[in-house]
């Protein structure tokens, strides 16, 4: 089971490993503002080590993008790179999961509905977050029972994050499953009984 979206070329930059050569600093800036908005807390407590620890994340994350095998998706905003990351992960439904969003602060049951290839799920824009180590977000969720389907789009501000939106939705409204062949055969490929 993976994550598959036709993202607009013109606006979006994979963030892949290998990179090559093409797109290179807006990958560049992907990376260092998932650094520096997911790992606030981490840099803080590593004090001196700061730093570094943050040089290492920026050089393995491209890699571990890489190497979900499309449980994860990463662009970078080519108009804004630096202000605006998007994010798709699959997770499984497990206990420990449902009991964390459950317990997630009331602001963040303030949603809509939001329909895209993946059926009807919830969006949450959150430009303004109580929790200080909490970036901006605008988080669109699918539901399936099994699998929570996450699509986030971080940014570096609040301001920032409300002129992305547009952007952001038709993304998200692009962004499905695919579940590969169960019977060897290639997907997209009809056989024909010759008979």
């Amino acid at each position: 089971m993976r994550l598959t979206a036709d993202a607009d070329p013109e606006l979006w930059m994979p963030v892949t490993w290998p990179a090559g050569s093409t797109g290179g600093r807006h990958r560049r800036a992907a990376v260092k503002l998932l650094q520096s908005q997911h790992n606030r807390a981490w840099a803080q407590l590593s004090g001196a080590g700061g730093k570094a620890v943050s040089w290492v994340i920026r050089r393995l994350m491209p890699r571990a993008i890489y190497a979900s095998n499309g449980t994860m998706l990463v662009w970078a905003y080519k108009p804004a790179s630096s202000r605006l990351v998007a994010m798709a992960t699959i997770q499984p439904l497990t206990a420990t999961l449902r009991a964390a969003r459950a317990s997630m602060p009331m602001e963040y049951d303030d949603t809509e509905q939001f329909r895209g290839a993946l059926g009807v799920g919830e969006k949450l824009f959150l430009p303004h977050p109580s929790d200080p180590d909490v970036p901006p977000i605008a988080n669109y969720t699918w539901d399936t029972g099994e699998l929570l389907i996450t699509v986030s789009g971080l940014s570096t501000d609040g301001a920032s994050l409300g002129e992305f939106i547009p952007a952001l939705d038709a993304l998200a409204r692009t962004v499905r499953l695919d579940e590969g062949s169960s019977d060897g055969e290639t997907p997209g490929v009809v056989r024909i009984d010759p008979a």
